[in-house]
């Protein structure tokens, strides 16, 4: 089974939550790395998602470190949504 890794990186302007993530995150930009495993059998090229991952600080007092936490995808997509439709500042 061929595996690929994209990574891509997501912005948010005001601090939130991901389910999963016991703290508040800071406005600002993450990287995400999803891995994708091939689907066998099919005449055509096609992946299926198996993991998303975000690279967060480490929480305290070990903030210059970095920690790759493992979320679900909706719950990124939910928080990417909250984060969008927040009043601006």
């Amino acid at each position: 089974m061929t595996m690929r890794t994209r990574r891509e990186t997501v912005h948010f302007r005001h601090p939130f939550r991901i389910k999963g993530i016991d703290r508040q995150l800071a406005p600002g930009a993450y990287e995400i790395i999803t891995d994708e495993e091939t689907i066998e059998g099919l005449s055509f090229p096609c992946f299926r998602r198996v993991a998303t991952m975000i690279m967060v600080p480490g929480a305290p007092p070990q903030r210059s470190a970095m920690e790759m936490i493992s979320i679900s995808s909706i719950d990124l997509s939910d928080a990417q949504r909250i984060d969008a439709s927040a009043p601006r500042d």
